[in-house]
């Protein structure tokens, strides 16, 4: 796989046409999906904002492959993308809801992580109360760095 470099700065250098590579779109989208901010990102790139939902939902309808490269469309690109019926568009919901569905799963699971952090800190301050409260027993014997007596050893 081929990594691209992706910097507004070093596009708007060059005199290349318009047109972005297929590596170049899906760099931006695993860096809009990694969670950066969209605006900022085609500032960065140098595209729109429009461009980049717009290769979002490409990828989403048809893979890496619904991303066309640099050059024109061919005739039978072109027919295959004008081609496609309402029954098609189906799947941009379908992927909408599953998207829903695992953020909704995510969310879950997030909650209950923060139950067991909840419980494992009341534990864990169970734990410290208590050793400091053998601590104080066995400094109470008076001298410096001996130990208390316990009930079952006092006679």
């Amino acid at each position: 796989m081929v990594t691209v470099l992706l910097s507004g700065e070093d596009y708007l250098s060059t005199n290349e046409p318009s047109r972005f590579s297929r590596e170049f779109k899906l760099e931006a989208l695993r860096r809009m999906e990694a969670g950066e901010n969209v605006s900022d990102l085609a500032r960065q790139l140098g595209v729109s904002r429009k461009s980049i939902y717009q290769w979002r939902n490409r990828y989403r309808l048809g893979g890496s492959k619904a991303l066309r490269g640099r050059g024109r469309m061919t005739n039978a690109d072109r027919s295959a993308h004008e081609e496609r019926p309402a029954a098609e568009k189906q799947p941009d919901k379908e992927a909408r809801r599953t998207s829903l569905e695992e953020l909704a799963r995510a969310q879950r699971r997030i909650s209950a992580l923060e139950r067991k952090i909840g419980q494992q800190q009341v534990e864990l301050d169970f734990f410290q109360q208590a050793l400091r409260q053998v601590r104080d027993q066995r400094l109470r014997s008076g001298v410096p760095g001996g130990t208390a007596s316990t009930k079952s050893s006092k006679r």
